[in-house]
């Protein structure tokens, strides 16, 4: 091997270097002033009859009230012998107003929005009269949402255990609005850091082994100059 052509490889593992740790930062880098849909990551319990709150809002504070939110149970699936079976909402806000049309039959007049507080980003949902027919998990979503974020999952437990257990009653209140702790988010940031480390750390050991090879190269070259002299001599004629 030649010196240029040693010189040459390590220019490119280098360049190689650069390109994947841009490509790295720019994936950790979260956007400036975007905005989330946050959950919660807690249930939320309560007894059968009870009014529940599904908190959910956005953070920072942003004005929802032109926008589409729909509220669902993602593991509900549409019937696969009808193709033209669709999967109902829980609850459809659209146009500035709720659309009852595409709503499930048993949550009918059972659930209502905060329609005071959507200007600050608040997009909890009030059921009212749970039953244990309403267990599981509730995603709220906003399609057009321009957003990484657009959606957030929170679960409800309805146990008829749970108002023989409880000695006092906590009102529920609305979520505050200005609480912009990330919580779905929390799990997702999690991932990436792994992920980011995982790789700036093998690149570093790529590095390394690159310095450490061109190193004894130089050193060989020192012990056997004869070598690349005989590689630089022109081609006979």
């Amino acid at each position: 091997m030649s010196l240029n052509n040693f010189y040459f490889k390590d220019s490119s593992l280098l360049s190689l270097w650069t390109f994947l740790m841009c490509s790295a930062l720019s994936v950790w880098t979260p956007v400036q002033g975007e905005v989330l849909v946050i959950g919660s990551n807690l249930p939320i319990i309560a007894a059968p009859g009870d009014d529940v709150i599904l908190p959910c809002h956005l953070a920072p504070t942003f004005d929802v009230q032109g926008l589409t939110v729909e509220w669902s149970k993602p593991d509900l699936k549409p019937d696969p012998s009808d193709r033209l079976s669709r999967v109902e909402y829980v609850h459809l806000y659209r146009d500035r107003k709720e659309v009852p049309d595409m709503k499930m039959a048993s949550y009918f007049r059972r659930t209502e929005l905060f329609m005071d507080d959507m200007k600050h980003g608040n997009i909890s949902l009030k059921i009212l009269n749970v039953s244990e027919e309403d267990n599981g998990r509730y995603r709220c979503f906003i399609p057009k949402l321009r957003s990484r974020g657009k959606a957030a999952v929170v679960e409800l437990v309805v146990d008829s255990n749970f108002a023989k257990t409880s000695t006092t009653e906590t009102p529920l209140q609305t979520p505050d609005p200005q609480d912009t702790t990330p919580t779905n988010a929390g799990r997702s940031r999690v991932a990436v850091v792994i992920v980011v480390v995982t790789l700036i750390l093998v690149l570093a050991l790529a590095g390394f082994a690159a310095y450490f090879s061109r190193h004894i190269f130089h050193q060989t070259l020192k012990k056997h100059p004869e070598n690349d002299k005989t590689e630089k001599q022109p081609l006979p004629v």
